[in-house]
């Protein structure tokens, strides 16, 4: 066997031996994927979609929070058909963040969930299969709007790190969700 065959086969040893270490030291999901729960999950229902007025006081409190901390954010609000209806671009927030910041708003309507669960299913308990769902965002910063038991949309910031994103949605989300 020449010098480049061992070479070869050892890398290899090496590396499916590292792959099964790893697996193994991997902590397991904390429930099962067969687990079929009693009642559905985030079965919030629709409701009318927000309106214009309402929806530019979500903006209003989100980014009055993101100016508060110096964070310049981009801010969306869509409404329960997962429309935009009012986006807000602060001075010198992240042009690529426009987009994002649309999306996790549109995924916690569609999915009727803070964006922060797809995350939290990937991160902590390595449910790969969220990755094949359309339209998922796995990022914090997409919050659900909830007024008399039904969902009426959602609010989505991008710009910061995750949790800053979700700071300022939190805020934002507070003018409805109270």
């Amino acid at each position: 066997m020449s010098f480049r065959g061992l070479s070869a086969s050892a890398i290899a040893a090496i590396t499916l031996a590292s792959g099964m270490a790893f697996a193994q030291t991997q902590a397991p999901a904390p429930y099962p994927l067969d687990t079929v729960p009693e009642k559905m999950p985030f079965n919030v229902p629709y409701g009318a979609p927000i309106q214009a007025e309402r929806a530019q006081a979500v903006i209003q409190a989100a980014s009055a929070e993101a100016a508060k901390r110096g964070w310049p954010l981009n801010i969306a609000v869509a409404d329960s058909g997962a429309n935009l209806v009012a986006f807000l671009r602060m001075d010198g927030a992240q042009l690529a963040s426009i987009p994002i910041s649309e999306h996790k708003a549109r995924a916690a309507v569609k999915f009727r969930r803070p964006t922060k669960v797809f995350e939290e299913g990937i991160q902590k308990s390595d449910y790969k299969y969220i990755l094949t769902l359309d339209d998922v965002i796995a990022s914090r910063g997409g919050i659900p709007l909830i007024e008399n038991g039904k969902l009426i949309g959602a609010v989505g910031c991008s710009g910061g790190t995750g949790s800053q994103d979700e700071v300022v949605c939190m805020a934002g989300a507070a003018v409805i969700n109270k």
